[in-house]
């Protein structure tokens, strides 16, 4: 049998590597239903599910094959806090004032060579905290043939994180897109202005409190009703 810690991507013990003993696994939610909706009448049984929202916990070391490299070369420029293993799969978590050292030592370091930053996306977990607004970043090596996420937190009351914008220009439109939609401001950005909402849209419509409907639009005086009066199932 060959040895999983020398496959990349692969991790002693299967797919996923277990949580570190004495590791918390935070429950930063509960989800009822399907859309979080109640008072339609829905006749499917999707109103009816109540399921935790649980964030992953933090994976023991050694991670296993090349993830161990990568965590050393991060860790000498003071990241990371943390890493997540599944499914093959690593996501490491970074302060967030760690970010730009982080993403320079990810393009430069002839050991890592993470050429490629596919893209920003944004989380909002209004239970997790101190740390409602999630930063994941998407990392691909050609040079080896690797894929890494990153992930920053920053809190509501101070929803800033650095860009990395000049150090992976791919990133440019991505943070946009990340503060129209979810109101993280990123730091040092050229021109962080709205990318698919107007200019003077009020709010960012992906987060968890932004309402779901009775938005008032724009086209011919039409409105767009509350969920819980669009239809009923009698």
């Amino acid at each position: 049998m060959s040895d999983p810690t020398s496959t990349p991507g692969a991790t002693p013990g299967g797919d996923a590597v277990p949580v570190a003993p004495g590791t918390e696994v935070p429950v930063v939610g509960v989800r009822t239903g399907m859309f979080g909706v109640s008072g339609t009448g829905d006749t499917s049984g999707f109103g009816g599910l109540v399921s935790p929202v649980v964030l992953p916990g933090a994976a023991p070391r050694p991670y296993g094959g090349w993830f161990d490299d990568v965590a050393d070369a991060l860790e000498a420029v003071g990241g990371p806090i943390g890493a997540v293993v599944h499914r093959g799969e690593i996501t490491f978590h970074v302060r967030r004032e760690d970010l730009p050292a982080v993403g320079r030592a990810l393009r430069d370091d002839p050991a890592l060579r993470f050429e490629f930053c596919a893209g920003v996306n944004g989380v909002h977990y209004p239970g997790d905290t101190g740390a409602e607004l999630h930063a994941v970043y998407h990392f691909t090596s050609m040079t080896y043939n690797r894929r890494i996420r990153v992930e920053v937190t920053a809190p509501d009351a101070d929803p800033r994180i650095p860009s990395l914008a000049s150090v992976y220009p791919t990133l440019d439109w991505h943070e946009r897109e990340t503060w129209d939609m979810f109101g993280i401001v990123f730091e040092g950005h050229a021109a962080l202005t709205r990318i698919l909402m107007p200019d003077d849209w009020p709010g960012h419509p992906q987060r968890k409190d932004y309402p779901l409907g009775g938005i008032p639009v724009e086209y011919k005086g039409g409105t767009i009703a509350p969920p819980d009066q669009r239809r009923s199932y009698h």
